[in-house]
């Protein structure tokens, strides 16, 4: 999975919804993904607003 910056409000439904706590934010307020620990599940994409996951 992937976010795109541009996209991304920042709200962190992604973080709270993420099953194994690989997002976070960085130090511009916008989601990032830890590839190393993603599990694919997609729960971030479907719980986006703003579409701004997708897969990578």
């Amino acid at each position: 999975m992937i976010v795109n910056q541009k996209k991304c409000i920042g709200c962190g439904t992604c973080i709270a919804i993420c099953p194994v706590e690989a997002i976070s934010f960085d130090k511009k307020g916008k989601a990032v993904i830890d590839k190393s620990k993603c599990i694919k599940c997609g729960a971030c994409k479907a719980s986006c607003p703003v579409g701004a996951i997708s897969e990578d």
